[in-house]
């Protein structure tokens, strides 16, 4: 490699940018220095994900744009993460010009392989490589961070591919936790969010997940904790009297749902019904009045039915979500549901998300209405891609607050009045 330089294009979920973000730190550890532009680089990393089959295809995509750099350049490519981890060969096969596949685990080792000359292609997809422990991951933000609290899952949703790329679910130790957060605020972050497969099974011998956020409140000068994401079997009374006692949690809780029918849930394998769903979101929201509640909703499972849609529909209208990521089922080989014969047809699946989409909008505008008057206390991260002179916030409850100001509040919590607000975005005023 000329200069040891790198770009990292990561796909799908916050659990991989937090993972580019390690990998970025190790990388620079051993030298290497991060370019912007992948034309700069000498090594292009893919940091990729497995969850949907069009992310997959948007690699493949990727990967087609970058041969021509390969040849041009002589460039390295790496392909890591959960889609080198479910189909290493394939990516061989496809792209046969690809020098390094690592799986989750073995991502880390990308400078052991550059700096020892291994011979390419080279393929690495064994679990119980990942020695991260004490790396303070790089960011994007200065002011909010990411922070892993676990990896894997141990819940085998039979649409999920998850358990397989990413192995069983493993916690790191509280102290580690709350020390990384420590070095994060000491270098200027003030929001931290907690990322798990499914946080709120953490467990750190008799400590579990409340434990944890009551830890970081208490230990660290954070200002402001979110987390995600959250199984609703899992969801306990005490994780809600947190939110609802300990100041620094913001007012956000993400609880997937995936269907409303109680029929799908069961061949999805999530261990509840509705009406406990239904019961853990009246908890919330009497514990929390002000909570900002969002899913995640998938349409056209094997064998879901047009009664089974609606009885979604209904669930989406009766809970009134701030808003979703609604998606039309992907089959993922290796996934119990792989084995279902999927029967719904793919122009059925995009007219129902076509009209969960727009049930879902109605009810993120109505919801978004309802904040206007209110004055929220922002963490201000940015300007507006559309108009520099707009500082772009997040709400207590998630939500993008956009507001005219100067660039001297960039990175400071600010108190904005909201005077306008459509189904996505809410617009305000500094509050002097």
């Amino acid at each position: 490699m000329r200069d040891g330089t790198y770009k990292i294009v990561t796909f799908g979920c916050q659990m991989n940018l937090a993972d580019s973000g390690v990998l970025a730190a190790i990388l620079n550890a051993h030298g290497y220095r991060a370019v912007a532009n992948e034309q700069d680089a000498d090594l292009v990393i893919l940091n990729t994900c497995s969850v949907r089959q069009k992310a997959e295809e948007r690699v493949f995509g990727r990967l087609g744009e970058l041969s021509a750099l390969k040849r041009q350049n002589n460039i390295k490519i790496a392909v890591v993460g959960c889609m080198a981890q479910r189909m290493g060969d394939e990516i061989l096969k496809r792209a046969p010009y690809v020098d390094f596949v690592l799986g989750t685990d073995r991502l880390y080792d990308l400078p052991q392989y550059l700096d020892n000359g291994e011979a390419m292609p080279s393929i690495h997809t064994d679990f119980g490589y990942e020695h991260i422990d004490g790396i303070v991951p790089e960011r994007d933000s200065p002011y909010s961070a990411f922070v892993t609290i676990s990896r894997g899952c141990d819940n085998y949703c039979t649409y999920c591919i998850v358990p397989y790329v990413r192995g069983h679910e493993r916690s790191y130790p509280m102290e580690q936790i709350v020390g990384q957060v420590r070095d994060f605020v000491s270098d200027g972050v003030l929001e931290v969010t907690l990322l798990g497969q499914n946080v709120n099974s953490y467990q750190d011998n008799e400590r579990d997940f409340p434990d944890l956020l009551r830890a970081v409140a208490s230990q660290t000068e954070v200002k402001r904790i979110r987390f995600m994401t959250s199984h609703p079997k899992d969801l306990s009374d005490k994780l809600i009297e947190v939110l609802a006692t300990e100041p620094k949690m913001m007012a956000h809780f993400h609880l997937p749902l995936q269907s409303g029918s109680d029929r799908i849930l069961k061949k999805m394998g999530r261990k509840y019904t509705f009406e406990h769903y239904y019961d853990r979101v009246v908890k919330l929201r009497e514990a929390v009045p002000d909570i900002s509640i969002t899913t995640d909703l998938i349409v056209g499972f094997p064998s879901e039915t047009e009664d089974d849609f609606q009885h979604t529909l209904d669930a989406v209208r009766a809970i009134r979500y701030d808003s979703s990521f609604m998606f039309r089922y992907s089959v993922r080989e290796g996934t119990a549901a792989a084995r279902l014969i999927d029967d719904v047809p793919e122009d059925d699946k995009i007219r129902r998300l076509n009209e969960l989409i727009k049930v879902q909008k109605t009810v993120s505008y109505d919801k978004n209405q309802n904040e206007i008057g209110k004055v929220h206390r922002v963490l201000v991260d940015g300007v507006s891609r559309r108009d520099r002179s707009v500082l772009k916030s997040k709400t207590e409850g998630n939500k993008t607050l956009l507001f005219k100001a100067g660039p001297e509040y960039i990175g400071t919590i600010q108190k904005v009045n909201v005077i306008t607000a459509d189904s996505w975005t809410l617009h305000g005023e500094l509050v002097n």
